[in-house]
C-alpha cells in the first residue's frame, strides 16, 4: 500500500461521525470496549464494526490487560507517524475537556518506573507541576528506569518512591499509567489511563526505552489540551 492509498484508507475511516469521536475519545487515553459503548450509545455489534474498520484502517488496537486479564482496552497506534499527526490538532480536547489543573500525578503499581518517568517527562514539557505515586510503591525507583531517564536527559529520583494516598490532592488530573493500578484505584477517583506495558517484566534496557517513547507520546498530546490553573 502507497502512502497516499493509507492516508485516503484514514480519510475513509475517519468520514463516519461515529469513527471520529472514538478517536477523538482515545486521545487522552485508552477506553474498554464498553465504555466506549456507553459513551457513544451504540450497540455491541455496531461499535465491533467500527473498532474494526479503525483497527483496518492502522489507527487502534485492542489491548488485553496486564492485570484483569478478562479485560481489553482501546488504544490509539501513537507508534504511527501518520496517526499521531492526525489526532495532534486538539481531537482530545474535544473529547475530554481536561481544562485548567493545579498537578497532573502519575500513578503505578510499584511508583518504580512508568509513573517515574511520566512525570519527568512531563515536567521537560509544561509548567504545570507532576508528582507520581503507587498503589504498592516499592522500596526504591528500578536502576533501570534511573539508566534510562538519563539516557533521555530525564532526571529521575533515585530512590524516592510514595503511596498514591500519601500523594493525591483535591484537582489533580491523575493518569494511571498501568492497567493494576488503574483496575486497583477506587471509581470514585476521576483519571485517565494509559495501558503501558509493565518494563521491568522484560527488565531490559529496550524495554524501558520501549516504555519512555510510549509514555513520551502520550505526555506530548496531554500537555496540550490542559492549562496551569489561574493561567
Amino acid at each position: 500500500m502507497t502512502d497516499l492509498e493509507r492516508r485516503a484508507k484514514v480519510h475513509a475511516a475517519l468520514g463516519e461521525p461515529a469513527r471520529l469521536a472514538i478517536v477523538d475519545r482515545l486521545v487522552p487515553g485508552d477506553v474498554s470496549p464498553g465504555e466506549l459503548a456507553e459513551t457513544f450509545g451504540l450497540a455491541t455489534n455496531l461499535l465491533a464494526h467500527h473498532l474494526k474498520v479503525l483497527q483496518e484502517a492502522g489507527l487502534v488496537r485492542r489491548v488485553r490487560s496486564e492485570g484483569d486479564r478478562r479485560r481489553w482496552y482501546v488504544q490509539l497506534r501513537l507508534e504511527d507517524p501518520l496517526v499521531r499527526s492526525m489526532v495532534a490538532t486538539g481531537g482530545g480536547s474535544r473529547a475530554l475537556p481536561v481544562g485548567k489543573v493545579p498537578r497532573v500525578v502519575f500513578v503505578c503499581t510499584h511508583n518504580s518506573a512508568r509513573s517515574q518517568l511520566a512525570a519527568a517527562s512531563w515536567q521537560r514539557v509544561s509548567q504545570i507541576p507532576a508528582a507520581s505515586a503507587g498503589t504498592h510503591p516499592a522500596a526504591r525507583v528500578h536502576p533501570r528506569a534511573v539508566a534510562a531517564g538519563r539516557r533521555h536527559d530525564l532526571r529521575v529520583p533515585k530512590a524516592s518512591t510514595a503511596h498514591v494516598g500519601e500523594v493525591l490532592r483535591p484537582g489533580d488530573l491523575v493518569v494511571a499509567v498501568c492497567d493494576n493500578a488503574h483496575e486497583e484505584l477506587d471509581r470514585s477517583t476521576a483519571r485517565l489511563h494509559w495501558a503501558i506495558p509493565d518494563p521491568v517484566r522484560v527488565d531490559t534496557d529496550r524495554a524501558f526505552d520501549t516504555a519512555y517513547d510510549e509514555i513520551t507520546r502520550r505526555v506530548e498530546l496531554l500537555a496540550g489540551t490542559v492549562n496551569a490553573t489561574g493561567a
